[in-house]
């Protein structure tokens, strides 16, 4: 049977009343830009994380940019600290907002950015550190709070694959007062377009953002800072508030699918499950194996679609090229990312679908 890699009917089915509805009050009022709904969206998702304010944007790219602007960093002789293994739109928010950016190795059992490495490369010209909560699975934000602290440098935090995660039971602004969030539609909580936001303990930094994204201006038409236009849109705004009060279900059905994966193929040969905590909302489900590219061939040919996330890591990328390394010296996120490969996983997944997954992966190791 067919399985793609991902599938976002279901979850557009089960909350379509409320779409519908939200979209109707939209029209009918006319406004579509920082209207009611993106304003009703913003309270709510606060609530939901456990936060102060929330200030949505026009993507997470742009999430990221406007913490590094709000904190002040805008200039190449600031440098941001971030994982090599993320989506390049991380080092691309940096790279936006002026900044220079460097890269740290990761962790070989999480794929995390890893603190120690991290620790190392500090230097004089370190403005920021960006750890990124990769594929739904929280770092070890703790541990960067307390070496940001301890170096005085700004902790961002990448929360753009972490919808509705906690560390150790704690929301992720006790550590920072800056969290970037993507609202791309295939993420955990995903907009049917480009949308994103940013979750603050700080009134302050709140403020600030609003202005930054709406060019500077404070509700009329005189830009009082150097800012930039993203906001976000009242129609991605109808849909999020229909898909928010589903998340914490849908991130429990994803652990659900994991869970009976992590089963399946634990004696699997030729892969290993990537490491994850009880606190990983699964954003992905991510395994390290031999022979990836066949095995990729070979499901593609069952009519199973995979992923890879991510072929190159980032001090690799000719975009990224003035980051001071070469092939080697992140060896960890080199070999990493010849070996990873997600599999199909959403909410609503039937579990006729995840057996049939299991059953060819296990069909190619065994043959």
């Amino acid at each position: 049977m067919p399985v793609p890699p991902v599938n976002l009917r279901p979850a557009l089915a089960a909350t379509r009343e409320d779409w519908q509805r939200r979209l109707e009050e939209m029209f009918s009022k006319g406004q579509f830009i920082l209207g009611d709904q993106v304003k009703a969206f913003e309270s709510e998702l606060a609530a939901a994380f456990s936060a102060r304010e929330a200030v949505g944007v026009g993507n997470g790219t742009d999430a990221i940019q406007l913490c590094l602007r709000e904190a002040k960093l805008t200039e190449r002789r600031h440098e941001v600290i971030t994982s090599a293994l993320t989506a390049p739109f991380s080092a691309t928010g940096i790279l936006a907002a002026g900044c220079s950016v460097r890269f740290a190795d990761v962790h070989p059992d999480t794929l995390q950015m890893d603190a120690g490495d991290a620790a190392n490369r500090i230097r004089p010209r370190t403005a920021a550190l960006m750890p990124v909560h990769l594929y739904g699975q929280p770092c070890e934000i703790d541990r960067f709070a307390r070496l940001a602290k301890g170096s005085r440098l700004v902790l961002v935090q990448d929360a753009c694959q972490a919808h509705g995660a906690r560390f150790q039971g704690k929301p992720f602004t006790e550590y920072s007062s800056r969290v970037a969030y993507s609202f791309y539609p295939t993420k955990n909580l995903g907009s049917l377009g480009d949308g994103g936001a940013v979750v603050t303990s700080s009134a302050v930094v709140a403020k600030r953002l609003r202005e930054l994204r709406d060019g500077g201006r404070r509700g009329g038409q005189v830009s009082y800072m150097p800012g930039i236009n993203s906001r976000l849109d009242e129609m991605h705004a109808c849909y999020l508030r229909a898909f928010l009060p589903k998340l914490n279900e849908w991130n429990d059905d994803r652990r659900r699918t994991t869970a009976f994966y992590d089963a399946a193929l634990r004696d699997c040969p030729g892969l290993r499950p990537v490491k994850r905590t009880a606190d990983s909302v699964c954003h992905l489900y991510v395994v390290r194996a031999f022979k990836r590219d066949r095995l990729r061939e070979f499901l593609a040919g069952k009519g199973i679609g995979s992923g890879v996330h991510y072929p190159v890591p980032l001090h690799l990328h000719p975009a990224f090229r003035d980051c001071g390394l070469k092939r080697g010296d992140l060896p960890h996120a080199e070999r990493a990312c010849k070996e990873i490969v997600s599999l199909p996983l959403w909410p609503y997944l039937p579990e006729s679908a995840a057996h049939e997954v299991v059953s060819r992966v296990l069909e190619f190791y065994r043959s």
